[in-house]
């Protein structure tokens, strides 16, 4: 079932987070960001776009990859600086309490690859369109977006299917945390408008996990 909803439950817990998803999804986050940081080498400059606990920061970290880790959730930081730290990384990894909204004080044309696990389908409209908008500006020609996210499918019937799983999950989400997610809706076409070149999609057997790859065309 879809269960990613649940992880707005487990944030309020972050240290049971990990463990969480994992068992909530079967491992298949986990699989999913294994395959997710395959574009990433060593010694490429890398923003993980609300990196929670680290989990894919430490699989760009395995690569060599020089990464800065943002996410609005203090306690899921500390988390992750420890995991980072415990694992010998702290010279290759930053973190930084800082939202989507901040992006534009980094520096343009700054990064190899960005990347992101089920941090969009917690953003707004207005903050999806803006961070998307950052994203390019933040990357160099021909780097690398990657992302992980709920999606909305594009079957009716999925889409159905979809819709009777997340309403008891979002009333469940709301009793226990005061807040909720939205999958995102057209997030490839929205990807590809801006002028990302699509590289790799894989949908899960619902359609409503997606995991992407798009790259920033080279400059001419």
């Amino acid at each position: 079932m879809s269960t990613f909803i649940l992880m707005k439950i487990l944030e309020s817990a972050p240290s049971r987070y990990d463990r969480g998803i994992k068992m909530l999804t079967f491992g298949g986050v986990e699989k999913a960001y294994d395959n997710l940081v395959a574009p990433v080498k060593k010694g490429d400059t890398v923003l993980d776009i609300g990196c929670g606990t680290g989990a894919l920061t430490m699989r760009a970290a395995r690569k060599g990859a020089r990464i800065k880790g943002i996410d609005i959730n203090v306690d899921m930081l500390d988390i992750a600086k420890r995991r980072i730290n415990d694992a010998g990384f702290s010279g290759t990894v930053e973190f930084y309490e800082m939202g989507v909204g901040e992006m534009d004080t980094l520096k343009t044309a700054s990064y190899d690859v960005i990347m992101s696990g089920l941090c969009f389908s917690e953003l707004t409209n207005d903050e999806l369109r803006f961070t998307l908008k950052e994203v390019k500006r933040l990357l160099k020609p021909g780097g690398y977006f990657l992302l992980a996210d709920e999606v909305i499918p594009e079957n009716i019937l999925f889409r159905v299917l979809q819709w009777l799983i997340r309403f008891p999950l979002v009333i469940i989400t709301y009793i226990f945390t005061q807040t909720t997610t939205h999958a995102v809706r057209n997030i490839t076409l929205k990807i590809r408008g801006i002028g990302f070149q699509i590289q790799s999609k894989k949908l899960s057997f619902l359609k409503s996990f997606i995991e992407l790859t798009a790259r920033k065309p080279e400059e001419r």
